[in-house]
């Protein structure tokens, strides 16, 4: 969240609600829906139910995978 605040958007936390994005974030021309992960990938089926979620035009899905040890995420768009 922090690393998205800090590019100026607006976010809430959504983990443990077992929906399909961990955190939502609004700016002021878009909307970024983020999965969150640790140093694997989320599988096939969650990857599809990511890509297959009702979202606006300037909706962006991501996911962010945080190894071990890194102070960055590795970042896919879906």
């Amino acid at each position: 969240m922090r690393l998205l605040e800090s590019a100026g958007y607006s976010c809430t936390r959504a983990a443990a609600s077992l929906g399909a994005w961990d955190i939502v974030g609004i700016g002021s021309t878009d909307v970024v829906l983020v999965q969150v992960k640790t140093n694997a990938w989320p599988g096939s089926v969650e990857t599809d139910t990511m890509k297959s979620f009702p979202a606006p035009a300037n909706a962006r899905k991501l996911i962010h995978r945080w190894r071990d040890r890194q102070r960055m995420p590795d970042v896919r768009e879906l």
